[in-house]
């Protein structure tokens, strides 16, 4: 039986497997590979209303300005309500949408050297986000390209930099130097109150057919997909709309045109598309985007605390940062223990670990953890400088101990 895999963006130069937490299989992140080639300050960012589409441009063939929407027994087409609403989703989103395209250099090593360069090219979809040129796309689209290049809905491609990445949600934004009045930027959306069976749009380019649509229904919410940092991204949307390869970074879209989604993945055996897509929550990315616009990277809250194992209670601390959040709040790891022993006429200085004292958490402000990934999404839920409160257990006993976050790499 041929194995599944999940996809949908475009990989370089091919196609990545993950094991996935609540599918069984992995994943393919899609990222269109290109023929012939065989391989595939935040006081200026914009708020969340100027993210908005305005007017439609003239110029564009394949999709006219966006009309109201008429009861069926008046249009003179004989068009559905359910077809009308269709129709004003991709004429309101569709231009916000991008074909990106990527350039990189695979390079063959043996035994540290050089053997060969091999150009590939890839594409992807995007997003625009805001007048001043930022595209949202995956971070797995972009992952390595030497050039990137973003074609707008006028057909005309233009050379884009990379302002900031986060490879923990899969997000990375990029610029492009454009006239505003070319740029459509996307309506964001609210992905909190999302329902299983409300109807998705997807707008991508598969295939490298740029800007298709296809329709389906939220399957299912708050699923668990592994990033390519090896953490995990959560509360992330299922849908069936179909997905393929090229469809990475797109939008979807509620039947308001506005953004609740990033599209990112989707679940086969075959790498082509199944019915069970995966979309990062616009939440996130209301969250991270902002962040890689003003400062290029994510800061995330740091607790100090260096390692941990799993046991049976929680995560036992192993070792602490010195000096850092934890150490400074009485959290405690590992302790070294030196103590002298005899052997025979001489005496040794002997130096052993001792376990027994080192603290397990067992929550974070009252939620429970079971593992390090458990762990890291709860502290960086927070801002440095907040307060959190440990539960740990202490030899056997229950302490409660606040820590306030410093700032992380």
């Amino acid at each position: 039986m041929p194995k599944t895999s999940f996809s949908a963006g475009s990989l370089i130069p091919g196609v990545l497997a993950f094991s996935v937490m609540a599918v069984c299989g992995p994943f393919l992140f899609a990222q269109q590979p290109m023929a012939p080639l065989p391989t595939s300050p935040m006081a200026t960012l914009p708020t969340a209303g100027q993210w908005r589409s305005p007017g439609q441009d003239p110029r564009v063939s394949d999709a006219r300005p966006m009309q109201q929407l008429r009861p069926a027994d008046s249009s003179e087409m004989g068009l559905t309500p359910d077809e009308q609403r269709n129709i004003y989703v991709y004429d309101k989103g569709n231009r916000s949408v991008c074909h990106i395209m990527t350039r990189s250099v695979q390079r063959d090593t043996t035994f540290g050297l050089l053997m060969s360069e091999t150009p590939s090219e890839g594409s992807g979809s995007g997003s625009v986000l805001d007048k001043q040129g930022h595209i949202l796309t995956n971070y797995h689209v972009i992952e390595g390209a030497t050039e990137i290049d973003v074609t707008l809905f006028n057909a005309e491609s233009y050379p884009a930099e990379l302002v900031g990445q986060d490879p923990v949600n899969d997000i990375a934004v990029l610029k492009i130097d454009v006239p505003a009045d070319l740029l459509v930027p996307v309506e964001l959306g609210d992905s909190s109150n999302l329902r299983v069976g409300q109807k998705a749009f997807a707008i991508g380019n598969p295939f490298g057919l740029e800007r298709t649509m296809t329709i389906g229904i939220i399957s299912s919410l708050n699923r668990m997909l592994p990033s390519r940092s090896g953490r995990t991204m959560k509360a992330i949307i299922q849908i069936d709309a179909a997905l393929n390869r090229g469809n990475s970074g797109g939008p979807l879209f509620d039947s308001n045109g506005r953004l609740i989604g990033m599209n990112t993945a989707i679940a086969s055996r075959t790498g082509q598309n199944t019915g069970v897509g995966f979309a990062i929550p616009v939440a996130t990315i209301r969250r991270v985007a902002p962040q890689l616009i003003a400062e290029g990277k994510i800061t995330r809250p740091d607790l100090g605390v260096s390692r941990v194992y799993l046991t049976d209670d929680g995560l036992g601390v192993a070792s602490l940062v010195q000096g850092g959040p934890a150490e400074q709040a009485g959290l405690q790891g590992f302790q070294l223990v030196r103590q002298q022993v005899r052997r025979g006429p001489y005496v040794y200085e002997e130096t052993r670990v001792d376990r027994s004292k080192a603290d397990v958490i067992t929550a974070v402000d009252g939620t429970a953890i079971e593992s390090a990934d458990d762990l890291l999404t709860a502290i960086e839920r927070k801002n440095p400088g907040e307060v959190v409160k440990l539960s740990v257990l202490r030899e056997g006993k229950k302490v409660d101990v606040p820590v306030t976050l410093g700032v992380g790499d």
